[in-house]
């Protein structure tokens, strides 16, 4: 069996004895989304949570993990972290901020240790997916270890 890399994101879980399954799956490069993701490592579309790159008015950059399926409700965010006023990163911005690709976006292991939003429907399943800091893995891990290993703050936060 091939020895799989481990990602920072994988690191820091390990430092904090936190116990995760790294699942690796193809990569589609016109399919990046969650929800192509989900089907890709067999799990449903709301339990293979996204991370985007949102910054507040206030704040500054925030991290907001909600389920692949779902659509980000800014004024939710903008409730809970907050903010006035919450708008997505630019594409562009997001490598320079965080280190990481579209497709490959974790809230772990980030240039900078950015605040965390989970959404509450997390609470829902044993085991969430979240990105693993690279294109084609995934940490699978229950959703209370993902809040304390980046000190996530849990509210509603989609549309």
């Amino acid at each position: 069996m091939k020895k799989v890399k481990k990602t920072n994101a994988a690191r820091i879980l390990d430092e904090l004895q936190i116990k995760y399954e790294l699942k690796t799956y193809p990569v589609d490069e016109e399919h990046l989304d969650a929800v192509h993701v989900a089907t890709e490592v067999g799990m449903p579309p709301e339990q293979v949570f996204k991370t985007l790159c949102v910054r507040g008015d206030k704040t500054g950059v925030v991290f907001a993990v909600i389920p692949g399926n779902g659509e980000l409700d800014l004024k939710a965010l903008a409730r809970v972290s907050g903010n006035k006023r919450c708008e997505m990163v630019h594409l562009k911005e997001v490598l320079p901020l965080t280190g990481y690709i579209r497709g490959g976006c974790s809230p772990l292991g980030a240039k900078k240790a950015y605040p965390v939003f989970l959404d509450e429907s997390c609470r829902e399943f044993d085991r969430i997916a979240i990105s693993a800091g690279m294109r084609g893995m995934q940490i699978l891990a229950a959703p209370a270890d993902l809040v304390r290993a980046t000190r996530a703050v849990v509210d509603h936060l989609i549309m």
